[in-house]
């Protein structure tokens, strides 16, 4: 997924960082892949036509497109123009509908109590600060009863190198998630390792860590 650097309250957009996944995305091949998440596909149970729901850092909307799939009403936000491009020619391909919008984590408008499912699959190029800064933004855009779906790698993943940030401090571990999401019910939590295959950037055994949590 696409990284954004902007500070609060609109400081500018750090360039390099934009043209380093504007140039990954701008290939013709998806780079995630054109299928969903493993984990969120899992979650379909959970899923009722009808419920509204956001993915974070959408990159080139392989999960917000099988949401809409599953008849959610879906938005979807990403730092990078050629990542939404592509979401929105795989929304057109699947002939779904989906709000493709542009912002970065610090930016994006954040509404609070509107989604009952907020998805952030491997959003870890994120900081401690704007880890803590997104969680707590995609706990407050719950409504009371709505799902957080989240999926990370964990600090073994450093071992694999098969996908994912080389900053330890960037990757989930069970006690930061519990502690970032405390005072929601904790449907599950489990870590684990297995072989991803979502596209050229998870591929290979890999260490990785699932949440849902429950809004109260």
């Amino acid at each position: 997924m696409s990284a954004a650097t902007a500070g609060r309250g609109g400081a500018p957009v750090d360039e390099a960082e934009l043209a380093r996944w504007n140039k990954r995305y701008a290939q013709a091949e998806y780079v995630f892949g054109k299928a969903p998440n493993a984990f969120l596909a899992a979650q379909a149970p959970l899923l009722r036509p009808g419920m509204r729901a956001l993915s974070v850092a959408d990159g080139e909307g392989r999960n917000s497109v099988w949401l809409a799939e599953q008849g959610l009403e879906v938005t979807a936000f990403d730092f990078s123009p050629p990542a939404i491009e592509k979401a929105r020619a795989l929304a057109a391909e699947r002939g779904v509908t989906v709000n493709f919008e542009q912002g970065d984590i610090y930016g994006w408008r954040w509404p609070v109590a509107a989604y009952d499912v907020v998805v952030a699959i491997f959003v870890q190029f994120a900081d401690p600060a704007m880890r803590a800064f997104k969680f707590e933004r995609m706990r407050a855009a719950l409504k009371p009863g709505g799902l957080i779906l989240l999926q990370g790698y964990t600090p073994k993943q450093l071992e694999y190198r098969t996908g994912g940030p080389s900053m330890i401090e960037n990757l989930y571990t069970p006690e930061m998630l519990e502690q970032s999401f405390a005072g929601m019910d904790i449907v599950s939590l489990s870590q684990y390792e297995r072989e991803l295959n979502e596209g050229a950037r998870h591929a290979g055994m890999s260490a990785v860590i699932d949440l849902v949590a429950r809004q109260p």
